[in-house]
């Protein structure tokens, strides 16, 4: 007996939840169903979070000070650097 729990792939789950919500919003799904899709859902966000933790706490360990040394910094949305292409030197 394997007690292994199958690979998690958070695309994969991502693309579920998509899929549920769409299904939900359209408002012709039965009760009984939804509750089901409901529960499927709240799954799926749990294991979504918690794979997002996860990248985040190594993300905060992987961040290098100036001196090349290791070192812890929470990560924020804000914190991220993305590159603005009407400001782009490179184009």
């Amino acid at each position: 007996m394997n007690d292994e729990k199958p690979s998690f792939s958070f695309e994969a789950s991502y693309a579920k939840l998509e899929k549920i919500l769409a299904e939900l919003n359209i408002g012709e799904t039965p009760l009984e169903k939804s509750l089901e899709l409901y529960e499927e859902a709240n799954k799926l966000i749990s294991l979504c979070s918690s794979k997002l933790n996860q990248a985040e706490q190594k993300i905060e360990m992987l961040i290098k000070n100036r001196e090349g040394n290791l070192q812890s910094t929470p990560y924020t949305p804000e914190s991220e650097k993305v590159l603005d292409q009407t400001h782009d030197s490179f184009s």
